[in-house]
């Protein structure tokens, strides 16, 4: 098996002058990564995802509201989505993003514990 490596995002995932634009970046049977690049003032409405997810902002500001939670996420941002958790994202300037799909929790419901 061999590394899949991404040495620059910004040459992956060029701001649009207008619109969003994404592009899936790796992909397996247990894991998806999608990068979203959006121009200022772009938005994904409101949805909801089946399977939990993370996401990272690489660069920019992005407004996101998440259930009844509104928070702005930047470069040091970290956010981890329930599945079926309603959100949006807007970009407040240009902006790069990553978003990665995680497996299904077990039906058991046991999860890793979380970190200190």
């Amino acid at each position: 098996m061999s590394a899949t490596v991404i040495t620059d995002l910004a040459t992956e995932l060029t701001v649009p002058e207008d619109g969003t634009l994404s592009r899936v970046l790796y992909r397996d049977d247990r894991l998806r990564v999608v990068g979203f690049a959006f121009a200022a003032g772009q938005e994904l409405t409101e949805h909801t995802s089946a399977l939990p997810v993370v996401i990272q902002v690489v660069q920019g500001r992005l407004d996101l509201v998440l259930g009844e939670e509104k928070i702005e996420a930047t470069p040091r941002s970290w956010i981890r989505l329930p599945a079926r958790l309603p959100h949006s994202v807007y970009a407040t300037e240009p902006s790069v993003m990553l978003l990665t799909m995680l497996p299904a929790p077990e039906p058991s419901g046991s999860e890793a514990p979380s970190a200190a």
